[in-house]
């Protein structure tokens, strides 16, 4: 079987733009297809075998002639493919961007999003969700740009407070950590020892594991001091 080209691409991108009454011609100018239709702006597609900022920086570019710009590549096998599809989409749709794919076996043609402009759909749960964690959380103790192992969330902090009350108090009931520490929902961290920090003593009262005691002492900033 012959490598893939590029250029294997151009048969069914102009074939099927054709079927939708346009004119098209190859290589004009710098772009990789141009299809017109009437008095209609013209049409841009941009051929590449595969996803690659190139591909992407040459449609910005072609924005600059028209806004009906189009990328095309040959389509994948597997989940990886799927995946890149799936994101690459979402981009071209925040760009203006059209994204086509091409199945070189069969010469089948797919459009996944056109040209227009980006109307992004908010969710209102996430929004109040950030904004509940930014409101509880202490200080600023983690580094902009940071992965997500030993993030600090207000969650931890919360546990964290548990924890120091606990290391200097010993074993207390799960009413007295929460009225001390102002965590209301002490009881339900405790026991339900997400760090493994927490053990239970007896009905209703909590003590501090040594890794509790280890978390207490490595605190640092983490709350905020």
């Amino acid at each position: 079987m012959n490598t893939p080209r590029e250029t294997d691409l151009y048969g069914p991108v102009k074939s099927f733009l054709e079927g939708q009454g346009y004119v098209v011609k190859s290589e004009v100018g710098a772009a990789d297809v141009v299809a017109v239709r009437g008095g209609e702006p013209p049409l841009i597609v941009e051929l590449k075998l595969g996803f690659s900022l190139t591909l992407v920086h040459q449609c910005i570019a072609r924005l600059a002639v028209s806004d009906e710009v189009y990328m095309a590549v040959a389509t994948g096998k597997g989940k990886p493919f799927a995946k890149s599809l799936k994101n690459m989409t979402k981009l071209c749709r925040r760009l203006g961007l059209g994204l086509i794919t091409v199945r070189l076996k069969d010469a089948l043609v797919q459009v996944h999003c056109d040209p227009g402009p980006y109307a992004p759909r908010k969710s209102k749960k996430r929004e109040v969700k950030m904004l509940a964690e930014f409101a509880r959380r202490v200080g600023d103790p983690n580094d902009g740009g940071q992965t997500r192992v030993g993030l600090v969330t207000a969650y931890r902090q919360d546990a964290l407070k548990i924890a120091m009350y606990l290391f200097e108090v010993g074993a207390s009931k799960g009413a007295d950590v929460a009225r001390e520490t102002g965590v209301e929902r002490a009881t339900t961290m405790m026991r339900d020892d997400h760090y493994g920090w927490f053990e239970k003593v007896e009905k209703g009262v909590y003590g501090l594991r040594p890794k509790g005691a280890e978390a207490v002492t490595n605190s640092g900033q983490v709350l905020g001091g």
